[in-house]
């Protein structure tokens, strides 16, 4: 039996908006298999931006999902079914066709009437973007030739042998080359619906859709936590897989690779050959570059001090961080700080 449960939620009634145009028309297109945080992080950004209150109401935003029919529901790789809203036809208004990827090689069996769809929106001179691996589909197409785009950074060495036109960059939010905008999946799909929605509907919507999905500020496209050590964190070893988990808890508290190597279950000389063999480094120097890394997104991403992010990064003083910092990324923590906030302003 349902029960009504209407009287638990009173709703106040929605303000009347009558005669208002979308300030942004959006369409989906979903791969095979595709993956399902990118998709509603940039969905819900929309419906959240699109009305006042909680009302969800298609008034400043809009869009739909299309396909080559409206009767096949649509797959994702952790196994949810969306139905698709209108299948392929006239543009209209439409502002960005926005193609959903997923797990490889799935995702690249998309048919061939949505590649032509897809082209043909391009042609037109509406905008596309391509969110996780939405960008193999695009360089598939073509549209990606002599551009940058933005490719995770487990994705980038085979995307570059399938596609060697395009330009992939890792370590950046999202990438717009000339209206083909690419973002590497993940919740940075978010930072791009606000960027494309403080575009067309203003600062104002664009906050309220992150204020409503409880997101404490927006990540601009440079600003990315990047993983130098990301081929790592997957290489199908297990023991190096979890040495650098431990790792990557252990950024402020480091300890001997000795005791690493224990926790893992082998000794430091395999743990070494193991690392080498995966990566061609060290443990030594792997955990260094994980500890220099969440120095170098703190920099930009925090006002803490220098002293301040040599702690948080396990070094006993500023000195032993500015002198690797100077290593890696050849200048030093000031320098870089002031040089990045200044092109960003």
């Amino acid at each position: 039996m349902k029960m009504n449960l209407d009287h638990r939620f009173p709703r106040e009634t929605p303000p009347e908006l009558v005669g208002i145009e979308p300030d942004i028309r959006v369409a989906f297109i979903l791969c095979p298999m595709f993956t399902l945080l990118p998709f509603a992080a940039f969905i819900d950004s929309l419906r959240h931006a699109a009305d006042e209150a909680d009302f969800s109401r298609q008034i400043y935003c809009s869009w739909k999902i299309v396909a080559d029919d409206c009767h096949t529901p649509l797959t994702a790789s952790c196994g949810a079914e969306i139905m698709p809203q209108e299948t392929f036809g006239a543009f209209g208004t439409l502002n960005y066709v926005v193609v959903v990827g997923g797990l490889l090689p799935h995702c690249l069996g998309l048919s061939k009437r949505a590649r032509q769809y897809i082209r043909a929106a391009h042609d037109k001179g509406i905008s596309i973007v391509g969110l996780c691996t939405g960008s193999f589909i695009l360089a598939d197409i073509g549209l990606l030739d002599n551009r940058r785009c933005a490719i995770h950074t487990e994705h980038i060495s085979e995307f570059r042998t399938l596609y060697p036109s395009a330009v992939p960059v890792s370590g950046e939010m999202y990438v717009n080359d000339r209206e083909v905008l690419t973002s590497p999946g993940g919740t940075s799909a978010l930072d791009l619906a606000f960027h494309l929605i403080d575009t067309h509907c203003g600062k104002a919507r664009a906050v309220k859709g992150l204020s409503s999905l409880l997101i404490d500020n927006h990540r601009s496209a440079r600003r990315f936590h990047y993983r130098p050590h990301g081929h790592l964190a997957a290489c199908g070893n297990r023991k190096v897989e979890t040495a650098v988990e431990m790792m990557e808890r252990h950024i402020t508290t480091p300890y001997p690779v000795s005791e690493l190597a224990r926790k893992v279950g082998c000794s430091e000389r395999e743990l070494c050959r193991l690392f080498k063999k995966h990566g061609n480094t060290n443990p030594s120097e792997t955990w260094r570059k994980i500890r220099m890394a969440h120095g170098h997104w703190l920099l930009l991403n925090s006002d803490r001090s220098i002293t301040q992010i040599s702690h948080e990064c396990g070094f006993a003083d500023s000195a032993h961080f500015n002198r690797w910092f100077k290593v890696i990324y050849k200048e030093s923590p000031h320098a870089y700080r002031r040089r990045r906030r200044v092109r960003d302003q």
